[in-house]
C-alpha cells in the first residue's frame, strides 16, 4: 500500500503527479497552512514548506489545506512548486470590498455542516452553508450537535425533520459527543473519503472532531449560554486522519459565510422551487406576480413555505451581486433589467393617473 493511501492518494493522483515525479519532486498533501508556509505529509514524513512559489496574491490560487502538491525534496527554505488540479474546492466570498473568493479547503468529498441544538435553529444559515457545500462539488451532510440537550425524543425528531425539509437530498444526523449517540453512523459516512467540518463558533465542531479522533487534538472552549456562541477555538484548517478511516479537515468557526458564484448550489438547496419554476407559464418568470406562476401558486396553497421562497430570493440576489462585481456583462444586464422595470413602473403609474383623471 502506498504510504499516502491513508491521506487519500490514489492512482489518478499518481498519474497526474508523474511529470513532477520525473523531476525529482515529492508528492504530498497539505495538512496545515500558516502565514505563507505549510505542513505537507509525504512518503518521507511531514515537511515544512514555503508557498511563495505558488501565486500568493490570488486567494483562489494559494495553497490550501487538502491540496496535493509537488514539493522540493530539500532546501532551506523548501518550496512547494505547484498543486495538482483540485477535484473539489470549498469557496466563500471574502469581506474584501474587491469581492474576492477565498478557498477554505480542497479535494473534499463530504462537507459536514455542524449545527448546534443548544440554540434555536437558524434554517436560513443552514441553507447558506448548504449552497456553498453543493457548489464545491462535495456531498453535504448536516450534523445536529449536542443532541443530548434535547431530552424529548419527539422534539428531536421534529427538529431533524425541519432540517431535512430545508436540506433536500442531504443526510441529516443528530449526534452527541457526550453520549456518543449517532456517532457510529457519522463515522461510517466519513470513512468514505475526505470531509471538511464547517459551522459557526460554538457549534461544537472541535468537540466533535476530538470525539471522532479519539483524543483531544483540538482546543475546546465553553459557549455562551445566552446565544450559544463561542470564540474561535480552531484558528487554522487542520487535516487529520480518522482512526476508523477517512480524513477530516477542521476549520475555524465562520461568522461570515458569503456566497461566491454559487447559483448551482442555491438551485440544489431549493430543488423543489426549481422544479416548480419549470412549470411556470413563462420561462423567465421571476415569481413576483406573473400570471401562471407555479411557485406562487404553491405558496398560496401552503405547499411551499413563505420562508423558503424568501430565503431563495435572498440568496439568489446576494449571489447575483457577487458575480456582477466580477462580470461586466452581467452588470450590464442587471442595469438594463433595472431600467426596464423602472420604465414599466412609470408606465403603470401613468396609466393609473389616466384612469383617475
Amino acid at each position: 500500500m502506498h504510504p499516502l493511501a491513508a491521506y487519500g492518494w490514489d492512482d489518478a493522483w499518481a498519474d497526474e503527479f508523474a511529470p513532477y515525479d520525473s523531476e525529482g519532486l515529492l508528492a504530498g498533501r497539505v495538512i496545515r497552512v500558516d502565514r505563507g508556509q505549510c505542513d505537507v505529509v509525504t512518503a518521507d514524513g511531514v515537511m515544512r514548506a514555503d508557498t511563495a512559489f505558488v501565486t500568493p496574491h490570488d486567494p483562489m490560487r494559494v495553497v490550501c489545506t487538502g491540496d496535493w502538491v509537488a514539493v522540493e525534496p530539500a532546501g532551506h527554505p523548501r518550496y512547494v512548486r505547484t498543486y495538482l488540479s483540485r477535484r473539489t474546492a470549498f469557496v466563500r466570498s471574502t469581506s474584501s470590498k474587491r469581492s474576492e473568493g477565498q478557498i477554505l479547503a480542497a479535494n473534499v468529498d463530504y462537507a459536514v455542516v455542524a449545527v448546534s441544538l443548544a440554540v434555536e435553529l437558524d434554517l436560513g444559515r443552514v441553507e447558506r452553508f448548504l449552497a456553498l457545500a453543493w457548489e464545491s462539488g462535495a456531498q453535504p451532510v448536516v450534523v445536529l450537535t449536542k443532541a443530548d440537550l434535547v431530552q424529548d425524543a419527539a422534539t428531536l425528531g421534529h427538529l431533524v425533520q425541519d432540517v431535512e425539509t430545508t436540506a433536500p437530498g442531504v443526510p441529516v444526523l443528530a449526534v452527541s459527543s457526550t453520549t456518543s449517540a449517532g456517532l457510529d453512523v457519522l463515522e461510517a459516512v466519513l470513512a468514505g473519503g475526505t470531509s471538511v467540518l464547517l459551522g459557526q463558533s460554538g457549534a461544537g465542531k472541535s468537540t466533535l472532531a476530538n470525539t471522532l479522533l479519539g483524543e483531544d487534538v483540538m482546543d475546546v472552549q465553553a459557549t455562551r449560554d445566552m446565544d450559544g456562541k463561542g470564540r474561535h477555538t480552531t484558528t487554522t484548517r487542520n487535516l487529520l486522519v480518522l482512526p476508523g478511516g477517512g480524513i477530516l479537515i477542521d476549520t475555524p468557526g465562520l461568522r461570515g459565510v458569503g456566497l461566491w458564484d454559487a447559483e448551482t448550489g442555491v438551485g440544489q438547496v431549493f430543488a423543489e422551487i426549481e422544479e416548480l419554476a419549470a412549470q411556470c407559464r413563462f420561462q423567465d418568470c421571476a415569481h413576483g406576480g406573473e400570471p401562471g406562476c407555479a411557485v406562487l401558486a404553491a405558496v398560496d396553497s401552503g405547499a411551499l413555505p413563505v420562508r423558503r421562497i424568501d430565503s431563495y430570493r435572498k440568496l439568489l440576489r446576494e449571489n447575483q451581486r457577487i458575480v456582477a462585481k466580477t462580470d461586466a456583462r452581467l452588470r450590464a444586464e442587471i442595469r438594463r433589467d433595472w431600467k426596464r422595470k423602472g420604465a414599466e413602473g412609470r408606465a403603470a403609474m401613468e396609466a393609473k393617473r389616466g384612469r383617475w383623471q
